[in-house]
């Protein structure tokens, strides 16, 4: 399964870490590396710091956008350091790694890393399922991009080695993140057109109900029941008495 799991840079600054991204994942028989917006790749830096992990670095894929390097996942996970205003669901990379190794038996799965020195954006966070936080000396904090790569990713490779003690997910057909993206825009639409949202406080309020349907995890027809409804709250369609 681990075929099926994406490590996904977002705007990395410095070439180095992509290549030493790239040699933690081989290292823990990782090969899918993702690069959203890389601001300078390839390059001599990162073929240095790849170590001979240069394969994985030929095989990247270059993304404009990170919805596009989500494409076609069920599962997201993304790293982050920082606390929000809105509570979402935090797991230790012991308990993201056995999320993703469950998942990827069914398809593929993401695991998103921010810039280097901001992270992720509020808005490329709502964009995940979970959020997994790496413990640190709180004194120190800081960590390298290509060291958190290498934590997750050898958490990632002890999970598969093991028999998974349960059934993270059942084997529904989970929603994509495009689906989930389409939907949660849909319904920003759809409750701005009814007059239900308070431009003041509208951001919140999405946010909250986008941290609602992540728990949830719908699947493909739970998702396509809701835009139905969302449509029929428009007055796009009617609704069967």
């Amino acid at each position: 399964m681990l075929k099926n799991i994406r490590i996904v840079l977002v705007d990395t600054s410095h070439p180095g870490n992509i290549g030493a991204a790239a040699r933690a994942m081989k290292n823990m028989a990782l090969s899918q590396l993702h690069l959203v917006t890389p601001q300078l790749f390839p390059h001599q830096e990162a073929t240095s710091r790849a170590s001979g992990a240069d394969d994985l670095l030929n095989s990247a894929r270059v993304s404009g956008s990170l919805d596009e390097a989500l494409a076609g996942c069920r599962l997201v996970v993304g790293t982050s350091a920082r606390s929000r205003s809105v509570e979402w669901p935090v797991v230790s990379p012991r308990e993201a790694a056995a999320k993703l190794v469950e998942e990827a038996r069914q398809g593929d799965v993401a695991l998103v890393f921010g810039r280097e020195r901001s992270g992720l954006t509020n808005s490329e966070l709502d964009r995940c399922t979970f959020l997994v936080n790496i413990p640190t000396n709180e004194a120190y904090s800081s960590l390298n991009l290509g060291a958190a790569v290498q934590v997750l990713a050898y958490e990632i490779y002890i999970a598969q080695r093991g028999e998974p003690e349960a059934v993270l997910e059942s084997r529904r057909d989970l929603a994509t993140a495009e689906m989930l993206q389409g939907f949660h825009e849909h319904l920003a639409q759809a409750l701005d057109d009814i007059g239900f949202t308070d431009p003041r406080q509208s951001q919140k309020l999405l946010r909250r109900l986008r941290s609602l349907f992540q728990r949830a995890r719908p699947d493909k027809d739970e998702i396509n029941i809701m835009r139905g409804i969302l449509s029929a709250m428009q007055g796009r369609k009617s609704m069967r008495r």
